[in-house]
């Protein structure tokens, strides 16, 4: 089969995040099963306008900024030269609306809407911009096929008015063989830790304030911040006024062997976003032998089993938030339990079952 991916941008993207993993892990999967496929993508400084990363050609042009705008004139210019015969958009934030202008099968993918939760990222104009577009989805996409990651995606897509026969759940996963998949060495120092992109709706702020709570009840805890992102110079203010900056590390953007390394160190990891598709970081720290403490918000509620692999709060609870973390770094047999529990948590989900999933809905969608 030859398969055609739209997205804003591929793994290599210096903003790159879970949804460019997923696409990565799925595709080359599929591309190793001897089919055909391409990502159109926008640029990057420093890129090749065309490479084949992990059996996966990839293809850019445009800016980040503009790219959605792009897309159909690069379909009817390169794009349906390829001859694809199913086409997979990637619907993030700003749809394509492929099915307007795409004359072959379409697959979407969503891992989540934002709602009204995009003004807590944007101003009232730019969140205005996405919400216009974003509520065009049911009526474009009324007829596609749309693979979401979580049952709580799958209700949202539900609610705003998608068919439920449309929509098929392929959860996202990790590669185990990436992953320790056991309880390792521990820090000396009681951490915790956050992993991933710092934007301003992961409310990293959140888990700031709580550690200035925890370190008052567990003196030698210590936090980590691992990731890059725009609001990350704000982090770090807020670390200087809460007078946690001599305990608090921020990491930056690190390599795949340095992101297990420091997880499996972690006594806790935690997740404070407003909102996610799934949270594949939540089960990378699983992997790792750590449990984690997250938001109960959609997506997350979904990828972390309360009191099994980790612990749920109210979301924008800091009070909850810190007495979770404190409960755990104080409770060395409860840790170890959802340690345990996480390991074995993390074992149920691979990319190659998520990849044959996505495999068999692209062939229903083109005999359809």
């Amino acid at each position: 089969m030859n398969i055609l991916v739209l997205n804003w941008q591929d793994r290599t993207h210096p903003q790159a995040g879970g949804a460019e993993v997923h696409l990565h892990e799925i595709f080359s999967r599929i591309a190793g099963m001897g089919h055909s496929v391409t990502l159109h993508c926008c640029s990057v400084p420093g890129a090749p306008l065309q490479e084949t990363i992990d059996g996966i050609r990839v293809i850019r042009s445009g800016s980040r900024a503009t790219f959605n705008w792009g897309v159909r004139r690069w379909w009817n210019t390169v794009g349906k030269d390829l001859k694809p015969d199913v086409v997979v958009d990637d619907i993030n934030k700003i749809p394509f609306f492929t099915p307007r202008f795409v004359q072959v099968p379409v697959v979407g993918i969503i891992h989540h809407l934002f709602g009204d939760s995009i003004y807590a990222e944007t101003g009232r104009l730019a969140g205005a911009y996405v919400r216009y577009f974003e509520q065009k989805i049911p009526s474009v996409y009324k007829r596609t096929r749309i693979a979401v990651v979580s049952e709580s995606t799958r209700q949202e897509c539900i609610d705003i008015g998608l068919p439920a026969e449309n929509l098929t759940i392929i959860h996202n996963a990790i590669d185990q063989s990436r992953f320790p998949m056991r309880i390792t060495e521990k820090e000396q120092r009681p951490t915790i830790t956050y992993f991933g992109r710092i934007k301003k709706y992961k409310s990293v702020d959140h888990l700031l304030r709580a550690f200035a709570v925890v370190r008052t009840k567990v003196p030698t805890a210590q936090l980590w911040i691992m990731g890059s992102g725009d609001y990350t110079d704000a982090l770090k203010d807020l670390a200087h006024q809460l007078g946690i900056a001599g305990d608090t590390t921020f990491w930056g953007r690190v390599s795949e062997e340095e992101k297990v390394r420091l997880l499996s160190r972690s006594h806790v990891a935690v997740n404070t976003s407003r909102k996610e598709g799934w949270g594949i970081t939540t089960l990378e720290a699983n992997a790792c032998g750590t449990p984690v403490v997250s938001a109960d918000v959609p997506g997350l509620r979904d990828a972390v089993r309360h009191n099994v692999t980790g612990l749920l709060y109210p979301y924008g609870n800091i009070n909850d938030l810190e007495r979770h973390i404190t409960l755990l770094l104080k409770n060395p047999t409860l840790c170890t339990n959802l340690s345990e529990g996480a390991i074995h948590w993390a074992s149920t989900f691979t990319w190659g079952r998520s990849a044959r999933q996505m495999m068999d809905l692209l062939e229903a969608a083109s005999r359809r």
